[in-house]
């Protein structure tokens, strides 16, 4: 397979800035931004820094005449994924790569039902990147973990986006079974996000505290259920694989979905707690750990103050 020329991005968000300051910094020529004529004009004007340097970004809003995309890379929230899709469509062909950063377990199916193309399977691990208005700022650039369902042997796309990642200098990692990888990292947002939303906690509190992790391991547990009846292996290994990887992330540094809240946006919890009711409901798995963050972090959410 060619290299990868033609790079568009869809969503300037906390992981999307972050990966666009690796491909500014490598000056990839045909690196673009997908986005509303709207928001292009707000980017520019105010402009978007990542660790305290402004990026100089070309804009591509949707429905211009311009090349077939090599690779779609898409960063955006899951309620935002209809939009995105609608705003890459255009420069999507047969052979585009489509990489979905999206938290949860299900984006990769609404973008092949939509598009009619298999994305890769993909997500990021090991990042404490956030944002605040177009400030970005991370300690630790994220792990890009993607593939194939299975990668015992790597696919022409594969290899054409591990090479394109070794160019830029994204760390990234491609497991043989990448189905299994993802389901841990659902577990992990389960666990780690409502929990820290609901407790203001920054991720030294899940350091220093061993009541926080056995609230997380809590809802850990009930996808370890609902993912035996699926035929994915998870293990209490699995959860205990969890705090490592938290305690390597700056003690200050807040999850998305605290992000959210302390911001008063809308969260994610419909694809995080929100799933794993949906799915115990189906396989008749009891999943009341999860059934109360969901209540807990909507009620959040509707105690907005009014702006």
């Amino acid at each position: 397979m060619e290299p990868l020329k033609h790079i568009y991005l869809c969503g300037l968000g906390a992981l999307g800035g972050m990966y666009a300051s690796r491909f500014c910094a490598a000056s990839v020529e045909n690196f673009q931004v997908i986005a509303d004529p709207e928001r292009i004009r707000r980017y520019r004007e105010e402009g978007v820094t990542v660790n305290g340097s402004r990026l100089s970004l070309s804009y591509l809003p949707p429905g211009e005449n311009a090349p077939v995309a090599d690779l779609v890379v898409i960063g955006v929230k899951w309620h935002q994924l209809n939009q995105a899709i609608a705003q890459v469509r255009s420069f999507v062909g047969e052979q585009t790569i489509i990489l979905s950063l999206l938290n949860g377990i299900d984006s990769e199916d609404v973008i092949r039902r939509e598009l009619g193309i298999q994305p890769l399977y993909s997500f990021v691990v090991e990042t404490d990147v956030g944002r605040e208005g177009q400030h970005i700022e991370y300690r630790t650039l994220g792990t890009i973990v993607f593939g194939e369902k299975e990668n015992s042997t790597i696919s022409p796309r594969v290899e054409a986006v591990r090479e394109l990642f070794e160019r830029v200098g994204i760390s990234y990692r491609i497991p043989e079974d990448m189905l299994r990888d993802l389901w841990w990292k659902f577990m992990l947002n389960v666990g780690v996000n409502p929990t820290s939303a609901i407790m203001k906690a920054p991720y030294g509190t899940f350091h220093n505290s061993a009541e926080a992790r056995q609230c997380v391991r809590m809802a850990c547990r009930e996808v370890v259920q609902i993912a035996d009846r699926i035929g994915i292996s998870l293990t209490e290994q699995d959860i205990d694989a969890i705090f490592p990887i938290i305690a390597r992330l700056a003690e200050e540094k807040r999850t998305s979905m605290l992000q959210d809240v302390e911001a008063c946006r809308k969260t994610e919890i419909e694809i995080f707690a929100g799933a794993v009711i949906e799915q115990g409901r189906y396989y008749s798995i009891p999943t009341p750990v999860n059934e109360l963050l969901f209540n807990m972090v909507r009620s959040i959410e509707q105690n907005y103050p009014m702006v």
